[in-house]
C-alpha cells in the first residue's frame, strides 16, 4: 500500500511539472556572466582599499624593474605621471564605485537565475545604457576586446528583450483565454 500511495505522488501531474521545469539555459549563461563580473569588480575595488596610504609611483617602479622596463622609457614615464594624480580620496571613491556596481550585478545575476521579470528589465535596461558609451568607445579607438563586449552586450540585450517581449505575449494570451 506504501509503494502504490509514493507512486501516485510522484505520478501526479503536479510532481511532474514540477519535475520538469527547465531553467533557461541563456538567463542562467547571462546571469553567471553578471555575477562573474560582480566578483571581478570586487576584487578590484579590494585591490583598490589595498593601495591606501602607499606611494603608488613607488609601487609602480618598482613593478617596471621587476617587469624589465626601461624606467626613462615614455610609457613608464606617462604612467607615473597619471599615478600622480591618484590620492587616496580617489582610491575610496574608485572602490565605492565598484562596490556598487558589483552590488547592482549581483542583484542583476541572482534576479536573473530565479528568472524573475524585474532583473530583466533591470538588465535590458543598464546593459541598454552602455551600449552607447561602447558604441563611441570603437568609435575612438577600435580594439579586439572592445568590440568583443560591445558583441557580448549587445546580444544580451537583444535576448533579454527577446524574452520580456514574449513574456508579454504570453502574458495578453493567457489574459484573453481568461476572458
Amino acid at each position: 500500500m506504501g509503494r502504490r500511495m509514493a507512486k501516485e505522488i510522484i505520478d501526479s501531474p503536479l510532481s511532474i511539472s514540477a519535475h520538469r521545469r527547465h531553467h533557461n539555459r541563456w538567463l542562467m549563461l547571462i546571469a553567471a556572466f553578471k555575477l562573474s563580473q560582480a566578483l571581478l569588480f570586487v576584487a578590484i575595488g579590494v585591490g583598490a582599499l589595498r593601495l591606501l596610504h602607499k606611494d603608488l609611483g613607488d609601487m609602480l617602479l618598482n613593478l617596471a624593474h621587476h617587469l624589465h622596463f626601461n624606467p626613462e622609457s615614455r610609457f613608464v614615464d606617462f604612467i607615473l605621471d597619471r599615478a600622480s594624480i591618484v590620492d587616496d580620496r580617489m582610491l575610496r571613491r574608485f572602490s565605492v564605485a565598484l562596490f556598487s556596481y558589483a552590488t547592482l550585478g549581483t542583484v542583476e545575476g541572482i534576479g536573473l537565475y530565479f528568472e524573475k521579470a524585474w532583473a530583466e528589465y533591470l538588465t535590458v535596461g543598464i546593459t541598454a545604457s552602455f551600449l552607447p558609451w561602447e558604441i563611441l568607445e570603437i568609435i575612438r579607438r577600435l580594439t579586439l576586446m572592445r568590440a568583443g563586449l560591445l558583441m557580448v552586450n549587445f546580444l544580451v540585450f537583444l535576448y533579454l528583450l527577446k524574452v520580456i517581449v514574449e513574456r508579454g505575449k504570453q502574458s495578453r494570451i493567457a489574459g484573453t483565454a481568461k476572458e
